[in-house]
């Protein structure tokens, strides 16, 4: 590449960085179900199915295969959340009131790549992506509002509750072909997190000092805690590795697999009260291995597994059900109780003609909130766990390809034991569903 080409390259990369945080969704757990409008239109599949310059996102060592070319995409995503409290700050608040949490209802999710071949063996390219995020906005306090300890009345309607988490990823690639059947690829993932809380004053209970001052500290607690709730946007950057293989066994079949390390991100400082480990908010490791099947040369199947090990950190995975653990902030203190979980995306593509090619695809997965933790997830509802997804690629007359894709995530709803009682059902339900409309549009260089 000539100094003028990357240069530039690096100014599409940073002007798409600059967009992506306005991305805030959660599909698989708070990743998203796939990078790339064509593997998303798989159900995300492509751990040994590269086609775009965003296959790093999926697995580094595809990015030798797809060759030297460029891929821009944008995604309209709308997620529709909700959550039920029967368990208010007192037993007599138990109105059974779903409330609303699309404050924000619709997204827009950038994601860009660029690849560039060093002779027919090696490549480099950087791919720049949303890895995933979670929103929620109340209009009502749920944890903000005071209530009359004897009736259960409301007294004062305290800030709406919600939170805004947004993870990006730019991930500089090197590939290379061992041989004709094999290659290997690394990606360093260079991470920018952005958060917000508000609303969250009752939390003040389960910090050191005690009770709240009252909704119009937004955020102050009575010992004059301030890194709670109600402090602004917060941003966090950091680092980690992917590291993947792909193989081809025969003319049918080629194997592939993956390795995310865990992203080490610098604390959400503002809100060191609020996070186990003083604000700590890790990006967990995750791996997976994928399948590609070419029963004929106009079809393929594409399947992974996808494993993502939310339990390694303590702000995620920290039990929360009656916060019978440590006060909040600390390493043992109450977090979102998610469990560690598997992810099943099955993708056919159909080659109808040489303009045109048709896909489909399903994911599902475990669920990683368990019943009896959903009481903070009320602000973090990412309960959906199968996905349906359609999508087509159109070669237009000057050799581009215009891509699209669609996505409907299928309405989950867990409902919450009482704490310490799971045979107590119907407490702190929460549910979602989802859907998204994407487009790209990428060409070979």
């Amino acid at each position: 590449m000539t100094q003028q080409k990357t240069k530039k390259v690096l100014a599409m990369a940073v002007a798409a960085a600059m967009f992506a945080p306005a991305a805030s969704w959660a599909t698989i757990g708070y990743f998203a179900h796939g990078y790339g409008t064509k593997a998303k239109g798989m159900g995300g599949a492509g751990v040994a199915f590269s086609q775009d310059a965003l296959a790093a996102a999926t697995n580094p060592a595809g990015m030798v295969l797809v060759g030297s070319r460029m891929d821009f995409g944008l995604e309209f995503f709308r997620p529709d959340r909700d959550a039920q409290s029967n368990m208010g700050p007192t037993p007599n608040m138990n109105t059974g009131e779903w409330y609303d949490g699309n404050g924000t209802s619709s997204f827009l999710i950038p994601e860009f790549g660029y690849n560039h071949m060093i002779g027919n063996d090696m490549s480099v390219g950087v791919s720049v992506y949303g890895n995933g995020g979670m929103n929620t906005e109340y209009s009502a306090g749920i944890y903000s509002s005071q209530y009359d300890p004897n009736t259960g009345a409301l007294v004062s309607e305290g800030p709406g509750t919600g939170v805004n988490l947004e993870q990006l990823f730019i991930a500089p690639t090197f590939a290379m072909k061992l041989n004709e059947q094999h290659s290997i690829g690394v990606s360093l993932n260079l991470a920018y997190q952005r958060f917000e809380a508000t609303g969250l004053d009752n939390f003040c209970a389960f910090t050191p000092g005690g009770m709240p001052t009252g909704p119009s500290n937004m955020g102050g607690c009575a010992d004059g805690t301030t890194g709670l709730s109600g402090q602004g946007v917060d941003t966090s950057t950091g680092y980690g590795l992917r590291i993947g293989w792909v193989g081809q066994l025969s003319d049918m079949v080629t194997l592939g697999a993956t390795y995310q390390s865990r992203t080490q991100m610098s604390p959400f400082s503002k809100y060191d009260q609020l996070f186990a480990e003083q604000g700590d908010f890790d990006i967990p490791a995750n791996y997976a291995i994928g399948i590609k099947i070419q029963p004929m040369a106009s079809t393929t199947i594409a399947f992974d597994v996808q494993r993502i090990l939310y339990s390694t950190v303590k702000a995620v995975a920290n039990p929360n059900n009656g916060w019978s653990g440590g006060v909040l902030g600390a390493d043992d203190g109450p977090g979102f109780g998610w469990s560690d979980m598997t992810a099943y995306k099955l993708g056919v593509q159909h080659q109808l003609d040489d303009k045109l090619a048709l896909r489909a695809g399903f994911v599902t997965g475990d669920q990683p909130i368990p019943a009896g933790e959903t009481q903070f997830n009320l602000i973090a509802p990412a309960v959906v766990q199968r996905h349906l997804t359609l999508g087509l690629t159109w070669k237009l007359a000057s050799g581009a390809e215009l891509s699209g894709y669609y996505m409907h995530a299928f309405q989950e709803t867990v409902k919450g034991d009482s704490p310490g009682n799971p045979q107590d059902p119907g407490h702190a339900n929460i549910r979602m569903s989802q859907d998204a409309i994407g487009i790209a549009y990428g060409w070979d260089l």
